[in-house]
């Protein structure tokens, strides 16, 4: 059976339906960025121009870190959910005794995870970076426009989306209990965000090349990601595990 993007498609409108359904999502990609924005715009706005540099440079590296918080929090706790979930709901059952591939379902549970996502990270950073340029100190909006603080947020929010995606879909498909998957994917997102906080800090100076080359890393990252959770992806246990809890 050749790969159809149009099963993948289905999954991911039947994901996309869902959310609207659960009132955790809605909360999850709602209100919690709200504060990952909130937070570093206060912390930005309160700087003076007489601040020392490595004080600086220590707010702003607070304020891009929260900003990488939101790809990285908000996808473990939904992707977390993408599989167990369905399991409890005993909806998973039925998806997977249709002709789909694994990599088909998989695929399709990471992008209705991954695009809005996406969507709600660029939106919140766009809030920021407005609010700062309107209202912030003319030294931290040079020190933020005029590094590489945009590049690092524009490269590591997609890949840091994908980490946490794979990951959550792993430990997910492992798990029996929703919280459990949740707890364990939030801890398991949180690694890679340890690289680029060197680099938000000014711990490691994130130049151009610098922010390209680990950014090639984490893409590797993702796609092992990818080929592992499929290769590990059990159809048949799941389905007896979901006839087990009847």
């Amino acid at each position: 059976m050749n790969f159809s993007w149009t099963r993948v498609g289905a999954i991911l409108q039947k994901e996309l339906r869902d959310y609207r359904r659960n009132r955790f999502i809605i909360y999850t990609m709602s209100f919690m960025p709200l504060l990952f924005v909130v937070l570093p715009v206060i912390q930005l706005l309160t700087i003076k121009a007489s601040i020392s540099s490595s004080k600086l440079d220590t707010r702003i590296g607070l304020s891009m870190l929260y900003m990488l918080l939101i790809p990285a929090m908000i996808p473990s706790a939904l992707s977390a959910y993408s599989v167990v979930g369905e399991r409890e709901q005993g909806t998973l059952e039925p998806i997977l005794g249709t002709p789909i591939r694994r990599e088909e379902f998989l695929i399709g549970k990471a992008l209705a995870t991954f695009i809005p996502t996406l969507v709600i990270a660029f939106a919140i950073f766009g809030i920021f970076l407005a609010a700062t340029a309107l209202f912030a100190n003319p030294v931290v909006v040079s020190a933020i426009f005029e590094r590489s603080h945009v590049l690092v947020q524009l490269l590591f929010t997609p890949l840091l989306a994908g980490w946490s995606i794979w990951v959550g879909i792993a430990i997910s498909s492992r798990s029996s209990d929703v919280r459990v998957a949740q707890q364990f994917s939030s801890f398991a997102s949180l690694p890679p965000l340890a690289i680029v906080a060197l680099m938000s800090f000014n711990v490691v100076t994130p130049s151009a090349s610098l922010a390209l080359g680990l950014a090639g890393g984490l893409l590797v990252l993702d796609v092992f990601g990818w080929r592992a959770v499929a290769a590990m992806f059990d159809r048949e246990r799941l389905l007896a595990g979901g006839r087990g809890r009847r």
